[in-house]
């Protein structure tokens, strides 16, 4: 640590000239990424701030009254469908380019011959209305969720759960491991809040600029507050990862655990370029296991490489996410295209080699199918896009939640087709509190949807070895 002060002493002593050239030497770059670290303020909670999304002015007064709701559907909506269904237009794929260059039309053709003539949309309405569904007015915003109580059992004790999506996804990514989170498990079961991210789906788009991750984790923590409860667990991967994240950041003291599928943006800075270097050769020596070292390397390959060919979608919507909208929401086979090639290269990357994506060795037609359908009856894959610009439109380290930690128990499924890995080790240098870490088994980005089992196995037993330390 003395070391460490006294580069801080040296930087701070050089000009902007000076450091401008010590960044230009390899030796430059750990010395100024070591002091960054060390400069940065930690913070150990986010304001909580208050916000309102809604149209014109904030009322005086917000009604805070919770109204059922029900997923509904009509004629109209679905010849309307079929209407627009019947009119694509589609590029013929180039020779054995199969998934490479984005959604191959070919196996596209099927999927809309089968949403067009096999797909029951008022089915799946009623699959959606299964679970009991609410809306409630927060900061403005009509905001949607579901909640799934057990069946009340003696000597059952029931922990209040939020589970949150990521994109493109939606709340019905759930709807597989929610039987499994709300049976009794060694008399513990849970009671689920699964709410959608307002412009998603069907909780109504913010209508002023700046509605980002920190803004959604408030509005949720709102949510459950009206909904009663004092603490509860959080689980989320994508955006999910990050708004459950920025909850346990605000409010710490109402978060039993956190549980999470995707873990990105660590601050490692000089810590992080050693393992690098080192990691191939000794990992032991900087925390890795072989595990990690086979999911990691080579580095530049899998995670700038990859990261550069799958994230084309994330610097549109980071930039003008209203322009590549526009086309998307009005085509529904257009719709399905740009959602379900996330769902098939998202899952595993080696999908791009197959014919068809690989999506139905994954996924039913009818459940990704039932996914695309909530963006397309509610128009809302323009709002859920522009969620990327308020999130990356200003330089994140900026952000509070960059420079706070989180210091509840947290654990960790690190799922082997996951965009990109994080070892325990740089995850420590972030999550204070780290109960459980897992390499599962198989699956990838969403994991909910593609290992429901794996999945909710994983969370309770981390809830269990949380509430073991708790008693």
């Amino acid at each position: 640590m003395q070391s460490v002060e006294h580069f801080r002493k040296v930087l701070e002593g050089l000009d902007q000239h000076h450091l401008q050239l010590l960044a230009l030497s390899s030796v430059g770059v750990g010395c100024l990424t070591c002091y960054l670290i060390f400069k940065k303020k930690v913070t150990k909670t986010i304001p909580f701030g208050d916000g309102w999304w809604g149209r014109g002015e904030r009322s005086l007064s917000e009604d805070e009254r919770i109204h059922p709701y029900t997923v509904e559907t009509s004629e109209d909506e679905i010849q309307d469908l079929y209407t627009r269904i019947d009119q694509t237009r589609y590029t013929e794929p180039l020779e054995d380019s199969r998934f490479h260059y984005g959604f191959n039309s070919v196996y596209l053709k099927r999927v809309a011959s089968y949403w067009r003539n096999q797909f029951d949309w008022k089915k799946q309405v009623k699959v959606l209305n299964k679970y009991p569904h609410f809306k409630t007015k927060i900061e403005g915003l009509d905001v949607h969720f579901i909640r799934v109580r057990p069946q009340h059992r003696d000597g059952q004790r029931v922990l209040p759960l939020m589970l949150v999506h990521g994109w493109p996804g939606s709340f019905f990514e759930f709807y597989n491991i929610l039987p499994l989170l709300t049976e009794t498990q060694d008399d513990l079961a849970f009671e689920v809040i699964c709410p959608s991210i307002p412009g998603y789906g069907y909780s109504e788009a913010p209508q002023k600029q700046g509605f980002n991750s920190m803004d959604a984790a408030r509005v949720f923590l709102k949510l459950m507050d009206r909904l009663g409860f004092t603490e509860f667990y959080l689980q989320g991967g994508d955006w999910g990862s990050l708004i459950t994240t920025n909850m346990a950041q605000m409010k710490p003291e109402c978060v039993r655990g956190l549980h999470l599928n995707m873990l990105i943006g660590t601050q490692g800075g000089f810590g992080m370029l050693l393992s690098l270097i080192i990691g191939p050769y000794l990992p032991s020596l900087v925390g890795f296991t072989r595990e990690d070292v086979r999911r990691l390397f080579p580095y530049i390959e899998k995670n700038v490489y990859e990261t550069l060919r799958e994230t084309g979608y994330l610097h549109i919507q980071a930039t003008k996410p209203d322009t590549a909208g526009c086309g998307v929401n009005d085509s529904p086979v257009g719709l399905a295209s740009y959602i379900l090639e996330k769902f098939s290269t998202c899952s595993d990357k080696q999908n791009r080699d197959l014919e068809d994506g690989g999506l139905e060795k994954t996924f039913s037609l009818d459940d990704l199918l039932t996914n695309v359908m909530i963006y397309w009856t509610t128009g809302t894959i323009v709002s859920s896009m522009r969620f990327y610009k308020e999130n990356l439109k200003s330089n994140l380290e900026k952000r509070v939640d960059y420079r706070t930690g989180i210091y509840v128990p947290m654990g960790f499924a690190a799922f082997p087709h996951e965009l990109v890995h994080c070892p325990l080790a740089w995850a420590r240098w972030r999550f204070k509190d780290i109960r459980s870490y897992s390499y599962m088994s198989s699956g990838g980005h969403f994991a909910a949807f593609e290992e429901p089992k794996l999945l909710a196995d994983d969370f309770v037993q981390f809830v269990k070895k949380v509430e073991c330390k708790k008693l």
